[in-house]
């Protein structure tokens, strides 16, 4: 009975701990700022150079 008493245990401990990083993550990417979405290059004034 302590065998099964101690897997149980482990399973819920496992199950809890892998909640718990979920959720950290996903609070984790939540708290990080959005990228501005800038681009690189601008095509607008390309041909007025030559």
């Amino acid at each position: 009975m302590s065998r099964l008493l101690a897997a149980v245990l482990t399973m819920v401990v496992a199950a809890a701990l892998a909640l718990g990083a979920a959720f950290g993550i996903v609070a984790l990417l939540d708290a990080t700022p959005d990228q501005p979405n800038t681009p690189l290059i601008t095509y607008e004034n390309a041909g007025q150079e030559r």
